[in-house]
Protein backbone atom coordinates (compact mmCIF):
# COMPACT_ATOMS: atom_id res chain seq x y z
CA UNK A 1 0.00 0.00 0.00
CA UNK A 2 1.30 3.44 -0.93
CA UNK A 3 0.32 6.98 -0.08
CA UNK A 4 -1.03 9.28 -2.77
CA UNK A 5 1.69 11.79 -1.94
CA UNK A 6 4.58 9.28 -2.05
CA UNK A 7 3.84 7.54 -5.34
CA UNK A 8 6.00 7.94 -8.44
CA UNK A 9 3.28 8.58 -11.03
CA UNK A 10 3.47 7.49 -14.65
CA UNK A 11 2.59 9.97 -17.40
CA UNK A 12 2.58 7.88 -20.56
CA UNK A 13 -0.19 9.80 -22.35
CA UNK A 14 1.56 13.11 -21.73
CA UNK A 15 4.91 11.65 -22.75
CA UNK A 16 3.57 10.08 -25.93
CA UNK A 17 1.57 12.94 -27.41
CA UNK A 18 2.01 16.61 -28.10
CA UNK A 19 0.24 18.95 -25.70
CA UNK A 20 -0.07 22.63 -24.90
CA UNK A 21 2.47 23.02 -22.10
CA UNK A 22 1.86 26.74 -21.50
CA UNK A 23 -0.34 26.22 -18.46
CA UNK A 24 -2.64 28.96 -19.75
CA UNK A 25 -6.16 28.17 -18.50
CA UNK A 26 -7.98 30.74 -20.63
CA UNK A 27 -10.67 29.22 -22.91
CA UNK A 28 -9.43 28.70 -26.45
CA UNK A 29 -9.13 26.31 -29.35
CA UNK A 30 -6.06 24.05 -29.17
CA UNK A 31 -5.38 22.62 -32.62
CA UNK A 32 -2.48 20.24 -33.07
CA UNK A 33 -2.45 18.94 -29.48
CA UNK A 34 -4.22 16.13 -27.62
CA UNK A 35 -4.21 17.82 -24.22
CA UNK A 36 -3.36 21.00 -22.37
CA UNK A 37 -1.40 21.31 -19.15
CA UNK A 38 -3.84 22.27 -16.38
CA UNK A 39 -3.12 22.47 -12.67
CA UNK A 40 -6.02 22.13 -10.22
CA UNK A 41 -7.16 25.31 -8.48
CA UNK A 42 -6.99 25.14 -4.65
CA UNK A 43 -10.14 25.14 -2.52
CA UNK A 44 -10.49 26.81 0.90
CA UNK A 45 -11.62 24.04 3.26
CA UNK A 46 -11.34 20.52 1.85
CA UNK A 47 -13.02 17.78 3.86
CA UNK A 48 -13.09 14.06 3.08
CA UNK A 49 -16.71 12.93 2.90
CA UNK A 50 -16.16 9.43 1.50
CA UNK A 51 -13.30 7.05 0.70
CA UNK A 52 -13.85 3.86 -1.34
CA UNK A 53 -11.91 1.34 0.69
CA UNK A 54 -12.34 -1.69 -1.60
CA UNK A 55 -11.20 0.28 -4.65
CA UNK A 56 -8.24 1.68 -2.71
CA UNK A 57 -7.29 -1.89 -1.76
CA UNK A 58 -7.38 -2.96 -5.41
CA UNK A 59 -5.18 -0.03 -6.41
CA UNK A 60 -2.84 -0.42 -3.44
CA UNK A 61 -3.56 3.07 -2.05
CA UNK A 62 -3.28 3.78 1.67
CA UNK A 63 -6.06 5.50 3.59
CA UNK A 64 -5.51 9.24 3.14
CA UNK A 65 -4.01 11.51 5.76
CA UNK A 66 -4.36 15.31 5.64
CA UNK A 67 -1.62 15.64 3.02
CA UNK A 68 -3.32 13.04 0.81
CA UNK A 69 -6.66 14.81 1.21
CA UNK A 70 -4.95 17.88 -0.21
CA UNK A 71 -4.21 15.82 -3.35
CA UNK A 72 -7.82 14.60 -3.53
CA UNK A 73 -9.00 18.21 -3.31
CA UNK A 74 -6.60 19.55 -5.92
CA UNK A 75 -4.70 21.58 -3.34
CA UNK A 76 -1.47 19.60 -3.79
CA UNK A 77 0.26 18.27 -6.89
CA UNK A 78 3.26 16.00 -6.33
CA UNK A 79 6.49 16.38 -8.27
CA UNK A 80 5.90 13.31 -10.47
CA UNK A 81 2.36 14.35 -11.51
CA UNK A 82 1.86 16.11 -14.84
CA UNK A 83 -1.79 17.27 -14.65
CA UNK A 84 -3.64 17.83 -17.91
CA UNK A 85 -7.05 18.25 -19.49
CA UNK A 86 -7.73 16.19 -22.61
CA UNK A 87 -8.87 17.74 -25.86
CA UNK A 88 -11.77 16.06 -27.62
CA UNK A 89 -14.89 16.85 -29.61
CA UNK A 90 -18.28 15.22 -29.97
CA UNK A 91 -21.77 15.01 -31.35
CA UNK A 92 -24.23 16.34 -28.79
CA UNK A 93 -27.91 15.44 -29.21
CA UNK A 94 -27.11 14.39 -32.78
CA UNK A 95 -25.31 17.59 -33.79
CA UNK A 96 -21.60 18.22 -34.27
CA UNK A 97 -20.39 20.38 -31.38
CA UNK A 98 -16.76 20.86 -32.35
CA UNK A 99 -14.05 21.11 -29.70
CA UNK A 100 -15.21 20.25 -26.19
CA UNK A 101 -12.52 18.73 -23.95
CA UNK A 102 -12.21 18.25 -20.19
CA UNK A 103 -13.99 21.34 -18.97
CA UNK A 104 -13.97 20.36 -15.30
CA UNK A 105 -11.85 17.23 -15.21
CA UNK A 106 -8.09 17.17 -14.65
CA UNK A 107 -6.05 13.97 -14.87
CA UNK A 108 -3.25 14.03 -12.29
CA UNK A 109 -1.29 11.04 -13.52
CA UNK A 110 -1.27 7.27 -13.93
CA UNK A 111 -1.16 5.05 -10.86
CA UNK A 112 0.57 1.69 -11.37
CA UNK A 113 0.11 -1.33 -9.13
CA UNK A 114 1.04 -4.95 -9.87
CA UNK A 115 1.56 -4.23 -13.55
CA UNK A 116 -1.79 -2.48 -14.02
CA UNK A 117 -2.35 1.25 -14.53
CA UNK A 118 -5.23 3.55 -13.65
CA UNK A 119 -5.66 7.19 -14.47
CA UNK A 120 -6.51 9.31 -11.42
CA UNK A 121 -8.74 12.20 -12.40
CA UNK A 122 -10.27 15.03 -10.37
CA UNK A 123 -13.72 16.21 -11.42
CA UNK A 124 -14.57 19.71 -10.26
CA UNK A 125 -11.01 20.85 -9.54
CA UNK A 126 -11.17 24.15 -11.41
CA UNK A 127 -10.96 25.64 -14.89
CA UNK A 128 -9.09 24.25 -17.88
CA UNK A 129 -8.67 25.65 -21.40
CA UNK A 130 -11.79 23.62 -22.29
CA UNK A 131 -14.08 25.09 -19.62
CA UNK A 132 -15.36 27.66 -22.11
CA UNK A 133 -17.29 30.17 -19.99
CA UNK A 134 -17.69 27.85 -17.01
CA UNK A 135 -15.70 27.69 -13.76
CA UNK A 136 -14.54 24.07 -13.91
CA UNK A 137 -16.14 23.34 -10.54
CA UNK A 138 -18.76 20.79 -9.50
CA UNK A 139 -21.43 21.05 -6.84
CA UNK A 140 -22.11 18.59 -4.04
CA UNK A 141 -25.37 17.54 -5.72
CA UNK A 142 -23.75 16.22 -8.90
CA UNK A 143 -20.63 14.93 -7.13
CA UNK A 144 -22.61 12.77 -4.70
CA UNK A 145 -24.61 11.40 -7.62
CA UNK A 146 -21.47 10.44 -9.57
CA UNK A 147 -19.69 9.05 -6.51
CA UNK A 148 -22.57 6.80 -5.45
CA UNK A 149 -23.84 5.79 -8.87
CA UNK A 150 -20.50 4.80 -10.36
CA UNK A 151 -19.92 2.53 -7.37
CA UNK A 152 -23.49 1.20 -7.57
CA UNK A 153 -22.98 0.30 -11.22
CA UNK A 154 -19.72 -1.46 -10.40
CA UNK A 155 -21.40 -3.66 -7.81
CA UNK A 156 -24.28 -4.37 -10.20
CA UNK A 157 -21.66 -5.79 -12.57
CA UNK A 158 -21.99 -3.04 -15.19
CA UNK A 159 -18.72 -1.80 -16.76
CA UNK A 160 -18.00 1.67 -15.38
CA UNK A 161 -15.45 4.20 -14.29
CA UNK A 162 -15.15 4.26 -10.50
CA UNK A 163 -14.91 6.85 -7.74
CA UNK A 164 -12.14 6.76 -5.15
CA UNK A 165 -13.11 9.76 -3.01
CA UNK A 166 -15.60 12.54 -2.42
CA UNK A 167 -14.39 15.87 -1.04
CA UNK A 168 -16.41 18.89 0.04
CA UNK A 169 -14.53 22.00 -1.04
CA UNK A 170 -15.76 24.54 1.51
CA UNK A 171 -16.85 26.98 -1.18
CA UNK A 172 -20.17 27.99 -2.70
CA UNK A 173 -20.75 27.48 -6.43
CA UNK A 174 -23.34 29.42 -8.44
CA UNK A 175 -25.53 27.15 -10.57
CA UNK A 176 -28.76 27.56 -12.54
CA UNK A 177 -30.08 24.07 -11.85
CA UNK A 178 -33.07 24.32 -14.21
CA UNK A 179 -31.64 26.75 -16.77
CA UNK A 180 -34.55 29.07 -15.98
CA UNK A 181 -32.65 32.21 -15.07
CA UNK A 182 -32.76 31.60 -11.30
CA UNK A 183 -29.21 30.62 -10.27
CA UNK A 184 -28.47 29.76 -6.66
CA UNK A 185 -25.34 29.06 -4.66
CA UNK A 186 -24.68 25.42 -3.83
CA UNK A 187 -21.88 23.73 -1.84
CA UNK A 188 -18.94 22.65 -3.98
CA UNK A 189 -17.36 19.20 -4.10
CA UNK A 190 -14.70 17.20 -5.96
CA UNK A 191 -14.68 13.53 -6.97
CA UNK A 192 -11.53 11.59 -7.74
CA UNK A 193 -12.50 9.03 -10.32
CA UNK A 194 -10.43 6.22 -11.77
CA UNK A 195 -10.28 4.18 -14.95
CA UNK A 196 -7.60 2.51 -17.06
CA UNK A 197 -8.48 5.26 -19.55
CA UNK A 198 -10.91 8.13 -19.99
CA UNK A 199 -10.51 8.13 -23.79
CA UNK A 200 -13.80 8.75 -25.58
CA UNK A 201 -15.05 8.51 -29.13
CA UNK A 202 -14.63 12.28 -29.23
CA UNK A 203 -10.85 12.05 -28.76
CA UNK A 204 -10.69 10.46 -32.21
CA UNK A 205 -13.42 12.59 -33.77
CA UNK A 206 -11.59 15.87 -33.20
CA UNK A 207 -8.39 14.65 -34.84
CA UNK A 208 -10.29 13.53 -37.93
CA UNK A 209 -12.28 16.77 -38.04
CA UNK A 210 -9.06 18.80 -37.89
CA UNK A 211 -7.43 16.55 -40.49
CA UNK A 212 -4.64 15.70 -38.06
CA UNK A 213 -4.21 12.26 -39.56
CA UNK A 214 -0.76 11.64 -38.14
CA UNK A 215 -2.04 12.32 -34.61
CA UNK A 216 -5.08 10.14 -35.31
CA UNK A 217 -2.90 7.24 -36.43
CA UNK A 218 -0.66 7.62 -33.39
CA UNK A 219 -3.62 7.71 -30.98
CA UNK A 220 -5.23 4.63 -32.52
CA UNK A 221 -1.93 2.71 -32.48
CA UNK A 222 -1.27 3.70 -28.85
CA UNK A 223 -4.81 2.81 -27.78
CA UNK A 224 -4.51 -0.66 -29.28
CA UNK A 225 -1.05 -1.25 -27.85
CA UNK A 226 -2.00 0.01 -24.38
CA UNK A 227 -5.57 -1.27 -23.90
CA UNK A 228 -5.98 -4.02 -26.52
CA UNK A 229 -2.49 -5.62 -26.48
CA UNK A 230 -3.85 -8.97 -27.69
CA UNK A 231 -4.55 -7.38 -31.09
CA UNK A 232 -1.38 -7.82 -33.14
CA UNK A 233 -0.40 -8.38 -36.74
CA UNK A 234 -2.27 -7.08 -39.77
CA UNK A 235 -5.67 -5.37 -39.85
CA UNK A 236 -5.26 -4.24 -36.26
CA UNK A 237 -7.46 -1.16 -36.60
CA UNK A 238 -10.54 -2.94 -37.97
CA UNK A 239 -10.17 -5.73 -35.41
CA UNK A 240 -9.94 -3.12 -32.67
CA UNK A 241 -12.98 -1.28 -33.99
CA UNK A 242 -14.95 -4.53 -33.95
CA UNK A 243 -14.00 -5.06 -30.30
CA UNK A 244 -15.15 -1.53 -29.43
CA UNK A 245 -18.43 -2.34 -31.21
CA UNK A 246 -18.81 -5.54 -29.19
CA UNK A 247 -17.98 -3.83 -25.88
CA UNK A 248 -20.43 -1.01 -26.60
CA UNK A 249 -23.20 -3.42 -27.58
CA UNK A 250 -22.57 -5.34 -24.37
CA UNK A 251 -22.75 -2.14 -22.33
CA UNK A 252 -26.09 -1.23 -23.89
CA UNK A 253 -27.43 -4.67 -22.94
CA UNK A 254 -26.23 -4.24 -19.36
CA UNK A 255 -27.96 -0.86 -19.09
CA UNK A 256 -31.19 -2.47 -20.31
CA UNK A 257 -30.76 -5.33 -17.82
CA UNK A 258 -30.70 -3.12 -14.74
CA UNK A 259 -32.92 -0.32 -16.07
CA UNK A 260 -30.25 2.38 -16.24
CA UNK A 261 -30.78 5.49 -18.35
CA UNK A 262 -27.62 7.51 -19.01
CA UNK A 263 -29.47 10.63 -20.09
CA UNK A 264 -26.75 12.24 -22.22
CA UNK A 265 -25.27 9.71 -24.66
CA UNK A 266 -23.25 12.21 -26.67
CA UNK A 267 -20.21 10.77 -28.46
CA UNK A 268 -17.93 12.62 -26.04
CA UNK A 269 -19.56 10.57 -23.26
CA UNK A 270 -18.84 7.20 -24.89
CA UNK A 271 -15.85 5.28 -23.51
CA UNK A 272 -13.42 3.57 -25.87
CA UNK A 273 -13.27 0.76 -23.26
CA UNK A 274 -17.02 0.16 -23.24
CA UNK A 275 -17.47 1.65 -19.76
CA UNK A 276 -20.25 3.80 -18.37
CA UNK A 277 -18.66 7.24 -18.21
CA UNK A 278 -19.72 10.78 -17.20
CA UNK A 279 -22.63 10.50 -14.80
CA UNK A 280 -24.90 13.49 -15.33
CA UNK A 281 -28.71 13.49 -15.49
CA UNK A 282 -28.93 9.69 -15.21
CA UNK A 283 -31.64 7.58 -13.58
CA UNK A 284 -32.83 4.06 -13.08
CA UNK A 285 -36.32 3.69 -14.46
CA UNK A 286 -39.01 3.20 -11.83
CA UNK A 287 -42.22 2.45 -13.76
CA UNK A 288 -41.30 0.59 -16.95
CA UNK A 289 -41.42 3.16 -19.72
CA UNK A 290 -39.12 2.85 -22.77
CA UNK A 291 -39.79 6.53 -23.52
CA UNK A 292 -38.45 7.76 -20.19
CA UNK A 293 -35.55 10.21 -20.23
CA UNK A 294 -34.23 11.73 -17.00
CA UNK A 295 -32.70 14.71 -18.82
CA UNK A 296 -34.76 17.89 -19.15
CA UNK A 297 -32.42 18.98 -21.96
CA UNK A 298 -33.50 15.85 -23.89
CA UNK A 299 -37.08 17.08 -24.15
CA UNK A 300 -39.22 16.99 -26.17
CA UNK A 301 -37.35 14.69 -28.57
CA UNK A 302 -36.31 12.07 -25.96
CA UNK A 303 -33.34 11.06 -28.10
CA UNK A 304 -31.66 9.40 -25.12
CA UNK A 305 -34.73 7.69 -23.65
CA UNK A 306 -34.33 4.24 -22.08
CA UNK A 307 -35.62 2.33 -25.10
CA UNK A 308 -33.48 4.31 -27.54
CA UNK A 309 -30.12 3.61 -25.92
CA UNK A 310 -29.17 0.58 -28.06
CA UNK A 311 -29.84 2.45 -31.31
CA UNK A 312 -27.97 5.52 -30.05
CA UNK A 313 -25.02 3.28 -29.21
CA UNK A 314 -25.06 2.14 -32.84
CA UNK A 315 -25.28 5.72 -34.12
CA UNK A 316 -22.38 6.81 -31.93
CA UNK A 317 -20.25 3.90 -33.14
CA UNK A 318 -20.97 5.10 -36.66
CA UNK A 319 -19.49 8.47 -35.79
CA UNK A 320 -16.40 6.77 -34.38
CA UNK A 321 -16.17 4.80 -37.63
CA UNK A 322 -16.39 8.03 -39.63
CA UNK A 323 -13.47 9.40 -37.59
CA UNK A 324 -11.40 6.34 -38.50
CA UNK A 325 -12.13 6.61 -42.24
CA UNK A 326 -8.92 8.54 -43.04
CA UNK A 327 -6.92 5.49 -41.91
CA UNK A 328 -8.56 3.24 -44.53
CA UNK A 329 -8.21 3.20 -48.32
CA UNK A 330 -11.76 1.89 -48.67
CA UNK A 331 -14.69 2.37 -46.26
CA UNK A 332 -16.07 -1.13 -46.92
CA UNK A 333 -14.37 -2.74 -43.93
CA UNK A 334 -15.78 -0.17 -41.51
CA UNK A 335 -19.27 -0.49 -42.97
CA UNK A 336 -19.11 -4.29 -42.73
CA UNK A 337 -17.93 -4.05 -39.12
CA UNK A 338 -20.89 -1.83 -38.26
CA UNK A 339 -23.24 -4.46 -39.66
CA UNK A 340 -22.13 -6.78 -36.85
CA UNK A 341 -23.54 -4.45 -34.17
CA UNK A 342 -27.13 -5.61 -34.55
CA UNK A 343 -26.12 -9.27 -34.57
CA UNK A 344 -23.93 -8.84 -31.47
CA UNK A 345 -26.51 -6.76 -29.63
CA UNK A 346 -29.37 -9.19 -30.13
CA UNK A 347 -27.24 -12.20 -29.24
CA UNK A 348 -26.16 -10.55 -26.01
CA UNK A 349 -29.65 -9.21 -25.37
CA UNK A 350 -31.31 -12.62 -25.64
CA UNK A 351 -28.63 -14.17 -23.45
CA UNK A 352 -29.32 -11.47 -20.86
CA UNK A 353 -33.08 -11.94 -21.05
CA UNK A 354 -32.69 -15.70 -20.70
CA UNK A 355 -30.98 -14.98 -17.39
CA UNK A 356 -33.58 -12.44 -16.26
CA UNK A 357 -36.37 -14.91 -17.04
CA UNK A 358 -34.57 -18.06 -15.86
CA UNK A 359 -34.65 -19.79 -19.23
CA UNK A 360 -32.20 -22.50 -20.22
CA UNK A 361 -31.81 -21.02 -23.72
CA UNK A 362 -33.60 -18.76 -26.18
CA UNK A 363 -35.19 -20.32 -29.25
CA UNK A 364 -37.29 -18.50 -31.88
CA UNK A 365 -40.47 -19.05 -29.86
CA UNK A 366 -38.76 -17.59 -26.80
CA UNK A 367 -37.95 -14.43 -28.72
CA UNK A 368 -41.70 -13.95 -29.16
CA UNK A 369 -42.19 -14.41 -25.41
CA UNK A 370 -39.48 -11.84 -24.68
CA UNK A 371 -41.15 -9.42 -27.10
CA UNK A 372 -44.42 -10.06 -25.26
CA UNK A 373 -42.76 -9.14 -21.96
CA UNK A 374 -41.55 -5.88 -23.50
CA UNK A 375 -44.99 -5.04 -24.90
CA UNK A 376 -46.92 -5.85 -21.72
CA UNK A 377 -44.50 -4.10 -19.38
CA UNK A 378 -44.56 -1.03 -21.63
CA UNK A 379 -48.35 -1.00 -21.30
CA UNK A 380 -48.85 -1.91 -17.64
CA UNK A 381 -45.81 0.15 -16.51
CA UNK A 382 -44.98 -1.78 -13.33
CA UNK A 383 -41.92 -0.92 -11.29
CA UNK A 384 -39.20 -2.72 -13.24
CA UNK A 385 -37.04 -3.73 -10.29
CA UNK A 386 -39.92 -4.95 -8.15
CA UNK A 387 -41.67 -6.73 -11.04
CA UNK A 388 -38.60 -8.81 -11.89
CA UNK A 389 -37.99 -9.59 -8.24
CA UNK A 390 -41.56 -10.88 -7.93
CA UNK A 391 -41.11 -12.83 -11.15
CA UNK A 392 -37.91 -14.37 -9.77
CA UNK A 393 -39.83 -15.78 -6.81
CA UNK A 394 -43.07 -16.55 -8.65
CA UNK A 395 -44.82 -19.45 -6.86
CA UNK A 396 -45.19 -22.50 -9.04
CA UNK A 397 -48.84 -23.06 -8.06
CA UNK A 398 -49.96 -19.48 -8.78
CA UNK A 399 -52.54 -20.02 -11.53
CA UNK A 400 -55.75 -18.17 -10.63
CA UNK A 401 -56.21 -14.79 -12.30
CA UNK A 402 -56.94 -12.84 -9.14
CA UNK A 403 -54.09 -14.53 -7.32
CA UNK A 404 -51.65 -13.54 -10.06
CA UNK A 405 -52.85 -9.92 -10.10
CA UNK A 406 -52.70 -9.75 -6.33
CA UNK A 407 -49.19 -11.21 -6.35
CA UNK A 408 -47.86 -8.46 -8.65
CA UNK A 409 -49.86 -5.58 -7.13
CA UNK A 410 -46.89 -4.21 -5.18
CA UNK A 411 -45.18 -3.45 -8.48
CA UNK A 412 -48.09 -1.41 -9.88
CA UNK A 413 -48.07 2.37 -9.81
CA UNK A 414 -51.62 2.26 -11.17
CA UNK A 415 -53.74 -0.89 -11.12
CA UNK A 416 -54.10 -2.23 -14.69
CA UNK A 417 -57.26 -1.63 -16.67
CA UNK A 418 -59.22 -4.62 -17.95
CA UNK A 419 -57.36 -5.03 -21.24
CA UNK A 420 -54.02 -4.57 -19.45
CA UNK A 421 -55.00 -7.18 -16.86
CA UNK A 422 -55.78 -9.68 -19.59
CA UNK A 423 -52.47 -9.01 -21.34
CA UNK A 424 -50.54 -9.46 -18.12
CA UNK A 425 -52.37 -12.67 -17.23
CA UNK A 426 -51.75 -14.09 -20.70
CA UNK A 427 -48.07 -13.21 -20.40
CA UNK A 428 -47.65 -14.89 -17.03
CA UNK A 429 -49.53 -17.96 -18.25
CA UNK A 430 -47.27 -18.21 -21.33
CA UNK A 431 -44.22 -17.73 -19.14
CA UNK A 432 -45.25 -20.45 -16.70
CA UNK A 433 -45.82 -22.85 -19.56
CA UNK A 434 -42.38 -22.03 -20.97
CA UNK A 435 -40.71 -22.71 -17.61
CA UNK A 436 -42.12 -26.24 -17.71
CA UNK A 437 -40.02 -26.85 -20.84
CA UNK A 438 -36.75 -25.87 -19.18
CA UNK A 439 -33.96 -28.43 -19.29
CA UNK A 440 -32.44 -26.92 -16.13
CA UNK A 441 -33.81 -27.39 -12.62
CA UNK A 442 -36.05 -24.88 -10.85
CA UNK A 443 -33.14 -24.12 -8.53
CA UNK A 444 -30.80 -23.38 -11.44
CA UNK A 445 -33.45 -21.24 -13.11
CA UNK A 446 -34.00 -19.16 -9.98
CA UNK A 447 -30.27 -18.78 -9.40
CA UNK A 448 -29.89 -17.34 -12.92
CA UNK A 449 -32.66 -14.85 -12.18
CA UNK A 450 -31.30 -13.87 -8.79
CA UNK A 451 -27.94 -13.00 -10.37
CA UNK A 452 -29.50 -11.03 -13.24
CA UNK A 453 -32.25 -9.10 -11.43
CA UNK A 454 -31.10 -6.56 -8.83
CA UNK A 455 -33.18 -6.09 -5.71
CA UNK A 456 -31.64 -2.73 -4.81
CA UNK A 457 -31.12 0.06 -7.32
CA UNK A 458 -30.03 3.58 -6.47
CA UNK A 459 -33.22 5.45 -7.25
CA UNK A 460 -33.14 9.19 -7.91
CA UNK A 461 -35.38 10.06 -4.98
CA UNK A 462 -33.01 8.26 -2.59
CA UNK A 463 -30.08 10.16 -4.03
CA UNK A 464 -32.00 13.40 -3.68
CA UNK A 465 -32.82 12.72 -0.04
CA UNK A 466 -29.20 11.83 0.71
CA UNK A 467 -27.99 15.03 -0.95
CA UNK A 468 -30.47 17.16 1.00
CA UNK A 469 -29.26 15.59 4.24
CA UNK A 470 -25.59 16.10 3.36
CA UNK A 471 -26.23 19.74 2.59
CA UNK A 472 -27.53 20.03 6.17
CA UNK A 473 -24.51 18.19 7.59
CA UNK A 474 -26.26 14.85 8.06
CA UNK A 475 -24.82 11.70 6.45
CA UNK A 476 -26.86 8.76 7.78
CA UNK A 477 -28.79 8.03 4.57
CA UNK A 478 -25.67 8.58 2.47
CA UNK A 479 -23.82 5.97 4.52
CA UNK A 480 -26.75 3.54 4.37
CA UNK A 481 -26.80 3.83 0.59
CA UNK A 482 -23.04 3.29 0.42
CA UNK A 483 -23.53 -0.02 2.24
CA UNK A 484 -26.62 -1.11 0.30
CA UNK A 485 -25.15 -0.51 -3.15
CA UNK A 486 -22.37 -3.01 -2.42
CA UNK A 487 -24.88 -5.87 -2.19
CA UNK A 488 -27.65 -5.12 -4.71
CA UNK A 489 -28.81 -8.70 -5.30
CA UNK A 490 -29.56 -9.65 -1.69
CA UNK A 491 -32.49 -9.03 0.65
CA UNK A 492 -30.30 -7.42 3.30
CA UNK A 493 -31.40 -3.88 2.47
CA UNK A 494 -35.12 -4.30 1.94
CA UNK A 495 -35.90 -0.99 3.66
CA UNK A 496 -35.22 0.38 0.16
CA UNK A 497 -37.22 -2.31 -1.65
CA UNK A 498 -40.24 -0.19 -2.45
CA UNK A 499 -41.68 1.86 -5.26
CA UNK A 500 -40.88 5.50 -5.88
CA UNK A 501 -43.25 7.50 -3.64
CA UNK A 502 -45.87 9.70 -5.30
CA UNK A 503 -44.23 12.94 -4.16
CA UNK A 504 -40.97 11.99 -5.88
CA UNK A 505 -42.59 11.87 -9.32
CA UNK A 506 -43.20 15.61 -9.09
CA UNK A 507 -40.28 16.93 -7.05
CA UNK A 508 -37.35 18.48 -8.90
CA UNK A 509 -34.25 16.30 -8.82
CA UNK A 510 -36.17 13.10 -8.07
CA UNK A 511 -37.46 12.24 -11.53
CA UNK A 512 -35.82 14.51 -14.10
CA UNK A 513 -32.68 16.62 -13.94
CA UNK A 514 -30.78 19.07 -16.08
CA UNK A 515 -27.13 18.84 -17.14
CA UNK A 516 -26.28 21.65 -14.70
CA UNK A 517 -23.69 20.59 -12.14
Amino acid sequence: MQRLTKKNYKNEFVSKFKGDESGDLSPRQTPGVLYSKAHPSPVPKPKLLAWTENLAQDLGISEPDDEDVAVLAGNKVTTSMQPYAACYAGHQFGNWAGQLGDGRAITLGEWENKGRKWELQLKGAGPTPYSRRADGRAVLRSSVREYLMSEAMHHLGVPTTRALSLISSGEEILRDMFYNGNPEYEPGAIVMRTSPSFLRFGNFEILAARNEINNLQKLVDWTIERFYPHITGENKIIRWYKEVIEKTAGLMVEWQRVGFVHGVMNTDNMSILGQTIDYGPFSFIDDYNPGFTPNTTDLPGRRYAFGNQPSVGYWNLGKLGNALLPLFDQPDELEEAMNFYEEIFWRKYYEMMANKLGLDKVEKEDQLLIAQFEKVLSTVNPDMTIFYQLLTHLPKDLTKDESILNYFKDSFYEFPEESEKNSLLELINNYQNRLKQNTISEKESREKMEKANPRFVLRNYLLHQAIEELEKGESSLFEKLRVALKDPYSKKHDEFFKKRPDWASKKAGCSMLSCSS
